[in-house]
């Protein structure tokens, strides 16, 4: 589905969130923070601004938005309960074609990682292949705790900025 960016400037709160609220993972609170800003010139501006309401958001509000991300590879996958955009980034990135031993890997780093930051690990998925996300998983695992919790956000913002872009229109 692609809508136009004039669709989304007149469209009321209701409508915007059921477009829009997906585009943050289970966080339909960041499209309803955006919406007063309407309207927005872009999408660039509608990443923008939503990328704002995330970063301006209480820190523990910032955390529930980390922990609404599903793990790469992980239970949900497993359960088949992934978003149909999760599923659809997973799939793309090769992760649910992966060996056992690669399966483990990734499962053994989630458990490292959760471990360790107490969200799991989030990497914007597009134009990457598992090697390259199994390295990443790696590399970030020597990041303290704040650096790592920003460069999550700033994960979370490049998936917003992708979906949105698949999304919109202009």
């Amino acid at each position: 589905m692609s809508i136009s960016i004039d669709e989304i400037n007149q469209s009321s709160l209701a409508r915007f969130v059921e477009l829009l609220g997906a585009v943050f993972e289970h966080s339909p609170w960041v499209a309803e923070l955006a919406y007063p800003e309407r309207p927005f010139a872009s999408r660039n501006e509608l990443h923008q601004v939503m990328a704002t309401e995330v970063r301006r958001s209480p820190e523990v509000q910032r955390m529930a938005l980390l922990c609404h991300h599903p793990e790469l590879a992980g239970k949900e996958a497993d359960a088949d309960t992934l978003t149909d955009d999760s599923k659809r980034e997973q799939a793309g990135a090769g992760l649910n074609q992966c060996t056992a031993e690669e399966l483990l890997t990734i499962k053994s780093l989630n458990q490292t990682y959760r471990t360790r930051f107490d969200f799991p690990f989030i990497i914007a998925v597009t134009g990457l292949d598992k090697f390259q996300i199994i390295a990443a998983m790696e590399n970030r695992l020597n990041n303290c705790v704040e650096i790592e919790f920003d460069t999550a956000i700033g994960e979370v913002e490049k998936i917003a900025r992708i979906r949105i872009d698949a999304l919109v229109d202009e």
